[in-house]
């Protein structure tokens, strides 16, 4: 089973970017990101087409995510995370797939920081450490995947020390991710490719593709009920080359099917 996580940037611009690589890469269930576009603006036509059954939690212009799955049906749990009801941004998605429970999420940038922006994405960590929490205590087999806005250490990032100031390289938000791993997530790439320079997203500006000055910031965490399924993650870093793409590429772990299933 290949589970996939993919900030599109933009649904309606990079629908035929998506689609080409839903046909190209199969995978079995897709977390996206920021869909800027509006509940009723979700292309669920084309995604059908496609063959994906999907639920989604949109925004006019901003954010948005959704679950996609193919041959089975994503049953929303919840969207949004408890503990703060003025947020009404569209940033957690969570449904059961089959014998899994997926979370999508896009965890705010956080910039400029210090300041507002930045107290929002810790924040609303907080708030996503503690349904992990939750989920961690269920012994489920659960995914958690999305665009987490964190560089986690100096390997994830080209010229790391370019980035000691931003919000997804400071301690505060290090530290914040380091927590939720503590619980017991396995961040599923690094586990699979302890020393290698892998990146998920390269800016648009600077030529930064071309010169693979890219960044780790798109993560798919792993409970502990799944340690024997994993087999493989990667990142199809050639979509970030296609034209009219996102500045992220789709990240995905491969699941031993047969050893999926609830700690007893």
């Amino acid at each position: 089973m290949r589970i996939a996580t993919y900030n599109v940037n933009g649904i309606t611009s990079r629908l035929p970017v998506l689609l080409r690589w839903l046909e190209q890469s199969r995978p079995d269930i897709v977390c996206l990101q920021e869909l800027k576009a509006p509940q009723e603006r979700f292309p669920q036509a084309a995604i059908a087409m496609a063959g994906y059954q999907a639920i989604w939690h949109g925004q006019k212009s901003w954010n948005g995510v959704a679950i996609l799955a193919r041959g089975a049906t994503a049953v929303e749990i919840q969207r949004g995370l408890a503990g703060d009801p003025q947020d009404v941004h569209s940033r957690y998605l969570e449904a059961s797939v089959g014998p899994l429970i997926i979370g999508c999420l896009y965890l705010p940038n956080g910039n400029p920081a210090p300041g507002p922006k930045f107290d929002y994405k810790l924040s609303w960590f907080e708030r996503l450490t503690a349904r992990a929490a939750q989920l961690i205590a269920s012994r489920a087999p659960v995914v958690l995947a999305g665009d987490y806005n964190v560089i986690p250490t100096e390997l994830d990032a080209y010229k790391a020390e370019r980035w000691v100031d931003d919000a997804l390289f400071r301690p505060e938000t290090r530290a914040a991710y380091e927590r939720l791993l503590a619980q017991g997530w396995t961040d599923a790439l690094r586990e699979l490719h302890p020393g290698e320079r892998l990146y998920t997203f390269w800016d648009y500006f600077r030529n930064a593709y071309a010169r693979d000055a890219g960044l780790r910031i798109d993560h798919l965490l792993t409970s502990p009920a799944l340690s024997a399924a994993l087999v493989a993650a990667g990142v199809d870093r050639e979509v970030r080359g296609w034209d009219r793409s996102s500045d992220h590429a789709p990240t995905w772990i491969e699941l031993r099917d047969q050893s999926i299933g609830v700690t007893p």
